[in-house]
């Protein structure tokens, strides 16, 4: 038991510790994901280390303090986003109908065959817009009756796990398909007007995640968020960008991307809404994610029940009040963040040719 929980420390220290190297690789990436599950397992070593045949000599200690060492750093990095943290956005009550916009999003599984408890649940739920992920053609046609409700949409059905199908009950206008960085991997861009007549900007992305059996580097997901951060930055509309992004809320890369592109984590100061892996509850990481430019406001954000996909479904709620961007403060790029994203945007995709790191 004891050399199982020195073993067992080790592992946390070392993937702990390779987030550190700026590598694009998986290896280095992948274990920014599991902080919170480093953390409680860090903490029950600590617990249980000092009564499985403790020696009291340097090497018990050391396996004590270092464990205590690595528990600090990893809640540092995931307590921006408990309920104890300050709020990045601000919450208000509905003050003009006219402009709120609600959104459910949601990873469908592609091989998921069962639609009907989603629009069991989606017939609850009161949304504007509806996002969905890894819709393939089959999806797209059992989920036509969605288009008597939903006027307005966009659809790219696709077989290789990236479709998307946009649905919205508010006018969309200059809608457009971007494959941004790989070929396959389509975001959606459009203006979307709100009841008021007023318009704003949003981006429905879903990169590749850095998995060996998805893409052994997060080269192409890096580059993708960073050029919407670009976009979402020169906008002169209000901004929401949505979908999943194949990376945690606490990762270097989402805060890079938060910087760049100048938007809001509603989640900060309210929680993980982890939305995967829907079927593991110890494996559950916040993937899918709403981002928003600081003159909107929240009025509810709220994880869904599980509608047979690996992923929960997400609900959000919010209120366009140009007034907000004097309350809110801005995330901004120190020089250092900037010559980052520029290396990262310069990068060659494997499409392109290698990538030296």
């Amino acid at each position: 038991m004891k050399l199982f929980l020195q073993s067992l420390s080790g592992f946390i220290l070392v993937t702990t510790l390779l987030p550190f190297v700026r590598s694009d690789y998986w290896t280095f990436r992948v274990f920014e994901f599991p902080r919170v599950q480093k953390l409680l397992l860090a903490l029950s070593i600590i617990l249980i280390y000092p009564f499985v045949d403790f020696r009291n000599d340097w090497k018990d200690w050391g396996v004590i303090m270092v464990m205590l060492g690595t528990s600090i750093y990893l809640f540092w990095q995931v307590f921006p986003f408990t309920p104890f943290a300050s709020k990045q956005l601000l919450k208000t009550h509905i003050t003009n109908p006219d402009r709120t916009v609600s959104l459910v999003m949601w990873n469908v599984y592609q091989y998921n065959r069962s639609c009907q408890p989603f629009l069991k649940l989606f017939a609850q739920v009161d949304s504007d817009i509806v996002l969905l992920s890894e819709t393939d053609q089959w999806w797209k046609e059992n989920l036509a009756a969605l288009e008597k409700t939903y006027p307005y949409f966009v659809h790219v059905p696709l077989e290789n796990t990236y479709g998307m199908l946009l649905y919205s009950k508010l006018p969309l206008s200059e809608e457009r398909v971007e494959y941004l960085v790989e070929e396959g991997v389509p975001s959606i861009h459009s203006k979307l007007q709100l009841r008021s007549g007023e318009f704003i900007q949003l981006f429905c992305i879903h990169p590749t995640p850095p998995v060996p059996q998805e893409n052994p580097r997060s080269t192409e997901r890096d580059k993708e968020l960073l050029i919407v951060a670009k976009m979402a930055k020169e906008s002169k509309l209000p901004v929401l960008v949505c979908g999943d992004l194949n990376d945690v809320a606490w990762s270097y890369t989402t805060s890079l991307f938060q910087k760049m592109s100048g938007l809001l984590d509603p989640r900060r100061g309210r929680g993980f809404f982890n939305t995967f892996h829907a079927k593991i509850p110890f494996l559950r990481f916040p993937l899918d994610h709403v981002f928003c430019s600081i003159d909107f406001t929240l009025i509810k954000i709220a994880r869904l029940k599980n509608s047979g996909s690996d992923h929960f479904p997400m609900y959000i709620k919010l209120q366009y009040e140009p007034r907000a961007a004097i309350i809110h403060d801005e995330p901004e790029p120190t020089e250092e963040d900037k010559e980052l994203a520029q290396e990262k945007l310069e990068k060659e995709t494997r499409e392109e040719g290698p990538t030296e790191d």
